[in-house]
């Protein structure tokens, strides 16, 4: 009886450290648009925070001299491919603001090894752009493989943070449209162009609550 007790007392009072920690925590859930929190390995469309978020998807399309389509687009008119969210060492929490992330989408080109999110030193077009592919340390023109989301306003927003000489160095990701592309490539906005640009906010629609039709949608 006592070891029972013991363990009880034990479990209510890791319960309570557990619960006071989230308390002070600055973080918060991040929700999809049914309220529900987004976890890892669950697969989720990101549309932009607009009054019907259920379309203006992202997809993968080849642009400049690429020969394979690699570079994240983002196109008021499509659907897109839903995303999955990992983070390092963990399958089963949920995703809080701030978290460091690698994002993915579900379905890959064949010319590629992977469909994860990478931030690239575009020198042709002179821009950080979001493109998937296999992460490579030694390339230097792969800033990063790690984003996180934000809370923004009424909806969220993606950001990236890249070592910049030792120390940490959070951008958000805007959206750059150029006319050739066939939509908004997803950029990486330096500091001094951050005042005039707005972030791309964002929302996280269930991917099989969407496609089943089930869909509601809750603001923050």
């Amino acid at each position: 009886m006592k070891l029972v007790l013991s363990l009880t007392l034990s479990f209510f009072i890791f319960a309570f450290i557990t619960n006071l920690s989230l308390a002070f925590s600055n973080d918060e859930q991040v929700l999809d648009t049914n309220g529900n929190p987004l976890i890892p390995g669950g697969e989720y469309y990101i549309f932009p925070a607009t009054q019907d978020p259920c379309k203006g998807g992202l997809r993968i399309a080849k642009t400049g001299d690429s020969k394979c389509p690699i570079t994240i687009l983002q196109n008021e008119n499509i659907t897109g491919l839903p995303v999955k969210f990992t983070i390092q060492g963990i399958s089963n929490d949920v995703i809080l603001t701030g978290t460091d992330l690698q994002i993915e989408f579900t379905k890959k080109p064949n010319c590629v090894k992977s469909s994860q999110w990478l931030m690239f030193l575009d020198y042709d077009a002179s821009t950080f752009n979001v493109i998937i592919g296999a992460f490579n340390p030694e390339i230097p023109e792969v800033l990063s493989d790690t984003f996180y989301i934000q809370k923004y306003e009424n909806a969220y927003k993606l950001g990236v943070c890249i070592d910049d000489f030792g120390k940490q160095n959070c951008l958000d990701i805007m959206r750059w449209n150029n006319s050739k592309d066939g939509g908004s490539r997803l950029s990486m906005i330096l500091k001094a162009e951050q005042d005039v640009k707005d972030p791309y906010a964002v929302v996280f629609v269930d991917a099989p609550s969407f496609e089943s039709g089930i869909l509601m949608d809750v603001r923050l």
